[in-house]
């Protein structure tokens, strides 16, 4: 019998109660492929999205959520020669077996070799998160002195694309709770704006750019404000895309990308917010935290066990 381990799956979609833990076979890695021994992911709102067919990327389950992964590299496919067995990596999974298990299959091109002043808990929240904020303030092409309005700043994207931009020298506005006020100015946030208590469009003078994690009717809102030759970058899916200023970004695997972040972040000079670490056991509550929209920076999973 080949080797076994824990994973969730999911034969339905549905709610956090669809999620189950499940024996499955220990995937072989293919050509161009490793095998990883997971410690860490994160719950990322789309895999909220795909577990409820809200985003259908994966097709029809059953499926194994999880897009972000930190562990070591226990098996290489044939012509892999970027990393060996031994090796601690971290990085991202695009596909209907994904890192929410004990052992995950990852395309080497996505990984990147994790610094080791890094843990491997911050480390395995980073990158979906990292790589959109970091895209997307590329994607803004964001300078210094300029104004800048990051909605949700608190969230995972949010407080790292709060850092990136003002490592650029950027006035940065910010969309949050009040309670989550303090924390933003200890990252580098300059203006905030309780959306709770204000409207942004009212209050916020004009920008020079928008990096847009709510969607919806927040791109038309942030229009009013935004500069005839700024920049709107949508990371959610918004109601402003016939502006000729709109963008999409969708954070996509890059090691280069990913060793810078991951330099920053082990030399301190980017701050990775784990707000809680759950075990895969617990994953239904860690959904159902997720959804509540009220987590700040990031949850980390780890693997069943002490």
């Amino acid at each position: 019998m080949p080797p076994s381990m824990k994973a969730i799956s999911q034969d339905i979609l549905g709610g956090p109660e669809v999620l189950r833990t499940v024996e499955a076979p220990r995937p072989t890695p293919r050509t161009g492929q490793v095998l990883v021994r997971m410690c860490a992911t994160s719950v990322n709102p789309v895999d909220c999205k795909l577990r409820a067919g809200v985003v259908t990327h994966l097709g029809p389950p059953p499926f194994t959520l999880g897009f972000d992964l930190s562990g070591t590299v226990v098996e290489i496919g044939p012509e892999v020669e970027s990393f060996q067995p031994g090796d601690e990596v971290f990085g991202m999974i695009f596909s209907k077996k994904g890192a929410y298990g004990e052992f995950a299959l990852a395309n080497a091109d996505t990984l990147a070799l994790r610094p080791a002043n890094l843990d491997p808990i911050h480390a395995g929240v980073l990158p979906t998160a990292a790589l959109t904020a970091w895209q997307a303030i590329n994607l803004a092409d964001v300078h210094n002195g300029e104004r800048v309005l990051i909605h949700a700043a608190a969230g995972g994207v949010g407080h790292l694309a709060v850092q990136f931009a003002h490592r650029r020298g950027a006035h940065v506005i910010g969309t949050a709770r009040t309670v989550n006020h303090n924390f933003l100015r200890a990252l580098g946030a300059d203006e905030l704006v309780d959306y709770t208590e204000s409207d942004f469009a009212a209050s916020v003078q004009e920008v020079d750019a928008v990096i847009d994690l709510v969607g919806g009717a927040y791109g038309s809102r942030s229009l009013r404000i935004l500069r005839a030759d700024g920049r709107y970058i949508d990371a959610q899916g918004s109601d402003a895309t016939d502006d000729p200023r709109y963008r999409r970004v969708v954070g996509h695997p890059s090691p280069a990308d990913l060793t810078s972040i991951g330099q920053l972040a082990a030399d301190g000079k980017v701050r990775v917010e784990v707000e809680q670490t759950m075990s895969l056991a617990d994953i239904t509550e860690a959904h159902k935290l997720s959804e509540s929209g009220r987590v700040r920076g990031k949850l980390a999973l780890t693997p069943w066990g002490p």
